[in-house]
């Protein structure tokens, strides 16, 4: 283990991106070759985010605003949260057959290929069908920020980029949580199943939940740093508070702890599956 932590050290990004591209490629040829799959799945995905959409104006259709936030500023938060939701619906969606391999016994593999064994898990799927999300989330932000007349500059796409990149780092580190838990417990799909499902809070502004609540989905499972930390830079510039401007700093080091956690649980595997 120690010679493969020193090997690993030795290699970097170059040499990572060009593995993640020969393993993307086969994958995408195995998935490209069930065309049919790839389309319905793929059709699914833009449907459920239809119907979440809908179901956002028939909403405000009877309510116009919620604690203060109208229409477009809660679609702002809905697309927002929908393209941080694609890096981990793309990149990350393999950390569901995590518990299905340590229970089989097929995760023992992973353990003696001289590469990174969490790189090398989640690298062997890309979810395609998450690139539909993208659209539909930059269509729904691109709406929203027209309608609130945001102004579009350089400066403002970059900062924009920035918090779209840390509010992935937050759910993606939430899932790597939910995931790793399958090398102490068994039956850990529901410990998925549950914090998968508490995205849907993400759209909604923290200010909303009461005081229990907003911690808990700020402290705890930390959804409000998906889209409401984030969107308070862009849609309230002049009163930003101070869990924003921390937020890139405190996304990094959330994944940080999700990715040791889940190596702790790696390295620590026996083969046995249970």
């Amino acid at each position: 283990m120690n010679e493969a932590a020193i090997a690993n050290a030795k290699r970097g990004f170059s040499f990572y991106a060009r593995i993640y591209r020969k393993i993307l490629v086969q994958d995408l040829k195995s998935k490209m070759s069930y065309r049919a799959d790839f389309i319905i799945s793929t059709f699914g995905m833009i449907m459920t985010n239809t119907v979440g959409f809908m179901s956002f104006y028939i909403l405000f259709k009877n309510f116009p605003s919620i604690n203060g936030w109208n229409y477009h500023e809660m679609l702002f938060l809905y697309g927002f949260s929908l393209i941080a939701l694609t890096p981990l619906q793309c990149l990350f969606d393999n950390n569901w057959s995590l518990r299905y391999s340590v229970e089989s016994g097929d995760f023992i593999k992973y353990c003696f290929r001289p590469i990174n064994i969490f790189f090398y898990f989640i690298s062997e799927v890309f979810d395609v069908k998450g690139l539909g999300q993208l659209v539909f989330g930059v269509a729904v932000l691109s709406y929203a920020w027209s309608s609130l007349a945001i102004p579009v500059t350089v400066g403002t796409l970059c900062l924009l980029v920035l918090l779209l990149i840390t509010a992935s780092l937050f759910m993606i580190a939430i899932m790597n949580f939910a995931a790793a838990t399958c090398f102490w417990m068994l039956r850990s799909g529901y410990v998925m199943i549950l914090m998968f499902r508490f995205k849907d809070y993400a759209r909604y502004p923290a200010s909303i939940f009461d005081g229990l609540f907003r911690i808990i989905f700020t402290f705890v499972i930390p959804i409000a740093f998906i889209a409401y930390y984030p969107g308070l830079v862009i849609l309230h510039p002049d009163n930003i508070p101070l869990l924003s401007k921390l937020s890139p700093v405190i996304g990094v080091l959330f994944f940080w702890l999700s990715y040791k956690f889940w190596m702790l649980g790696a390295t620590r595997y026996d083969g046995t599956g249970s």
